[in-house]
């Protein structure tokens, strides 16, 4: 029988004994009717089943009947003998919930003793998600006791509090509970640490653990459980206060700092040894990690406050925890609600060494997530400052300890060793010998004799180049926003800066006279007079013949931009354009290579998802905000004909531009005219490059894959009208090949270069640099090889499809010295 069982296996020899037998005898006819429900829902397994859900109907409708008319004494009993028969022959699951909901409410008067009953049941079984609603109607019992109830049953709290610690409980289902039980256990004892809530085995909590284990406190306490209370990234400002109070009174500035410090450079938790995983991750596969989920909440709290009591000496460690727990490379797995709540804390440090640290994070840093949460620091150090976050940025820019020039020296044993960041891409260590010579490797004696020094300047300019790309990649966004900053302003934050002022220098400013006049000078040049005001010069706002005397001189005096600005490509408005209104289809109905369009959007700061046969994957689209935020341009595309199902697109299809204007916190679709034109301008060209650089067009030996697909395509965009891109090419080679050695075998016909040779005369389109022969176009191939193209001809800008063209231009040139036996059938054929 079902009530024997029951008292047979609720006996534990403990001293709760009693009180379970009392109770189970106390509602012996519930276990009968729990019995015959038992018995009705094994029947109703059969195929005559619909007599016995009637039946087992009639047995819950007397089961209800009978729970609602208890009276205190009888439903407490109810409710523990539902409990017990819950999860009776290993259920998985706990059976009585809705019984248990309908008897609770109406009982009163429970004991320590009953309450205890509860806990015991309720942690005999693992604390996951079927837990939640046990362990809260223990708990609710246990709230209603007074204080000295609550110290009764503290053992049974605190072994609630482990289990619940140490189980697979989702967040939200244990955050709320464990909230609960630590509250009964300070009513319990205000000096009670509850087990768990200082992680046993983390290297980083042992600061705390040993204060609580050696010197317990009251003050200790309640500290300890303030930490663990801060569930979110960003505490209130209550939180805060009270933080700073009761680390002071528990003095534990450096329990904390401890912890942080821990945080960022101890070695990490491994799953074979520590962790929920220990008991089923099996074989070979393991991981490391910082900080276990259910600790979570603790750790976050133990940066926050190393962050308000610290100050500055917590800002280094900030910012190693930081790209510890959320940048690319790391030897942990990521742990996006730590690295949050670090970027979130390095903000309100007040130490002026944050703001370099939170833009070293912004250059590294690529998770999306963690992007926006170091925007928003930003933006909060910048408040804190009285500026703008675009001034933040521009003041945080480190300058790694070099001179104005750009260059650091150092001397080591004799050796001189400069770092000098050369140009635009450029950071380069030489080695000046005692006799004078220079190598660009390190000599034997630094290598042996300043091991760790030659160490450091190399984390140095491994350094130095990422700013170096961060702020290259920053000034050219500018392009798009027409800012302007006071000339004194701009001198400091921009021309004089080691690493911002070698790219600024070599770019055309305009500079704003006392009248209110606008002159662009030359990169490298003083402007006149005294000017007020400097803004980025932007092609679309210059005449043609501006346009084309900036190009002819940066050819002339050989100055190579940082990036395309002269040779900028401009997008206008077109009439197709202005009568569709709100899309542009430009760039619409292009076969692209899948994979590389989306590196590329991610290179360039793109935002999209991923195509592929899942939800959400079968329409492509790629987001970008321009104009310092205020605006963001959409670029849809979708896998196309040829998908054919598998995890990735083999080849996408591009379709339309969309343009949408910030509202607050919500974006709103715009009709294009209403785009500001170097918004549209910029957002365009990257579309432009997307196509270019991606499409099969682009791909010279797509012919000889014997594949009929996009055959037509192919032929049509890789021989056709030219791009603005490849309009600026043109405009390029018109001012580069008169000065090449092969300029008389060279000539701009329309879409190509014509270049002679000795056996035929070759066309080499300027948008996708593949070649046809005349008299009869027949199609050449060359694939390119991975070395570079010819060193010795200047360009004005880095564009890899001109450095591209000229090296086929010179390898043509002098056909008979090819010695390519794949070119040279192919061009006898042709010929």
């Amino acid at each position: 029988m079902l009530y024997d069982s029951l008292v047979a296996e609720s006996r534990k020899n403990d001293p709760l004994d009693d009180v379970r037998s009392a109770a189970l005898g106390r509602v012996r006819w519930l276990v009968d009717l729990l019995e015959r429900q038992r018995t009705e829902a094994r029947w109703s397994m059969g195929p005559e089943h619909r007599p016995s859900e009637a039946e087992e109907a009639a047995i819950r409708a007397r089961i209800d009947g009978r729970l609602a008319a208890c009276a205190d004494e009888e439903g407490r009993a109810a409710v523990l003998c539902l409990m017990l028969a819950s999860r009776f022959d290993s259920a998985g699951s706990w059976r009585y919930d809705s019984e248990i909901g309908t008897a609770f409410p109406r009982v009163h008067g429970w004991t320590p003793d009953e309450v205890a009953v509860m806990l015991v049941r309720v942690t005999e079984f693992d604390m996951g998600y079927w837990s939640a609603g046990p362990l809260g109607t223990a708990l609710d019992a246990a709230e209603r006791l007074g204080a000295d109830g609550c110290r009764a049953v503290a053992p049974w709290l605190r072994r609630a509090h482990a289990k619940l610690m140490s189980g697979e409980a989702s967040a939200h289902v244990r955050g709320p509970l464990v909230k609960r039980l630590r509250a009964l256990l300070t009513r319990a004892d205000e000096a009670d640490i509850p087990e768990g809530l200082i992680p046993p085995y983390a290297p980083w909590a042992a600061p705390l653990r040993d204060r609580a284990n050696t010197l317990p406190t009251a003050e200790l306490a309640d500290f300890v459980r303030h930490l663990a209370a801060l569930s979110g990234p960003r505490p209130t400002q209550r939180w805060r206060r009270t933080c700073l109070e009761r680390a002071d009174a528990a003095t534990a500035r450096n329990l904390v700092a401890g912890a942080l410090r821990a945080l960022a450079e101890d070695d990490p938790l491994c799953s074979r040894r520590s962790g929920a995983h220990t008991g089923w991750l099996s074989g070979r596969h393991h991981y490391h990690y910082l900080v276990q989920q259910s600790d979570g909440d603790l750790a976050r709290g133990v940066v926050w406050a190393a962050a308000l009591t610290g100050g500055q000496a917590t800002v280094r460690h900030l910012g190693a925890l930081a790209l510890r727990a959320g940048g690319p490379g790391s030897d942990v797995i990521e742990d996006l609600k730590l690295a949050g709540a670090t970027i979130n804390a390095l903000a309100e440090t007040g130490d002026p060494a944050s703001l370099e640290t939170l833009w070293r994070l912004r250059s590294r840093i690529r998770h999306r997530a963690l992007r926006k949460q170091l925007d928003t620091a930003l933006v909060t150090a910048a408040g804190k400052q009285g500026i703008t976050a675009e001034q933040l940025v521009e003041r945080s820019v480190p300058d790694h300890g070099l001179a104005a020039d750009g260059s650091l020296e150092r001397e080591l044993g004799g050796h001189r060793v400069r770092m000098t960041i050369e140009d635009a891409a450029t950071v380069r260590l030489t080695f000046t010998r005692p006799d004078g010579g220079r190598s660009l490797t390190a000599p034997a004696a630094v290598k042996d004799g300043f091991p760790d020094e030659l160490r450091e300047l190399k984390a140095l300019a491994k350094e130095v180049r990422g700013t170096l790309s961060g702020e290259r990649a920053r000034v050219e966004a500018l392009m798009s926003t027409g800012r302007e900053w006071p000339y004194d302003e701009w001198c400091r934050h921009y021309r004089d800066h080691p690493v911002t002022g070698t790219l600024v220098r070599g770019l055309i400013w305009e500079f704003q006279d006392t009248v209110g006049q606008w002159h662009a000078v030359a990169p490298m040049a003083e402007p006149p007079g005294e000017p007020e005001r400097v803004r980025l010069w932007h092609p679309i706002r210059a005449s043609a013949d501006e346009i084309r005397a900036w190009r002819e001189r940066l050819v002339a005096e050989r100055l190579r931009q940082p990036f395309k600005q002269a040779f900028r490509e401009i997008y206008l408005l077109t009439p197709a354009e202005e009568e569709t209104g709100v899309y542009s289809n430009r760039f619409a109905a292009h076969i692209v290579h899948y994979r590389q369009l989306y590196a590329l959007f991610k290179e360039r700061g793109w935002q999209s998802n991923f195509l592929g046969p899942y939800d959400g994957g079968y329409d492509g689209l790629a987001r970008a905000e321009f104009g310092d935020g205020e605006w963001r341009a959409c670029f849809h595309h979708e896998p196309a004909a040829d998908d054919d199902g598998s995890y990735a697109p083999e080849h996408a299809a591009t379709d339309q531009v969309r343009f949408e204007r910030r509202n607050g916190r919500r974006w709103q679709e715009v009709p294009l005219a209403e785009v500001p034109p170097p918004v549209f301008s910029e957002a365009m060209r990257d579309v432009d490059l997307f196509v270019g650089v991606t499409s099969i067009a682009a791909d010279p030996d797509w012919t000889d894959r014997g594949e009929g697909r996009y055959a037509g395509y192919w032929r049509t965009a890789t021989f056709g009208a030219l791009t603005e891109s490849a309009e600026v090419r043109r405009a390029a080679l018109e001012r580069i090949v008169p000065r090449l050695k092969i300029a008389d075998r060279c000539t701009l016909d329309g879409r190509f270069l014509l270049v002679r040779g000795d056996l035929c005369t070759y066309k080499i389109h300027l948008g996708s640099s593949n070649i046809l022969m005349e008299p009869d176009d027949a199609y050449l191939c060359i694939v390119p090889s991975r070395g570079s193209a010819d060193a010795k001809v200047f360009l004005p800008f880095e564009d890899d499809r001109l450095s591209l063209i000229l090296s086929k231009a010179f390898l043509l040139a002098a056909d008979t010295k090819i010695t390519d036996m794949t070119i040279l059938r192919q061009i006898k054929r042709g010929t």
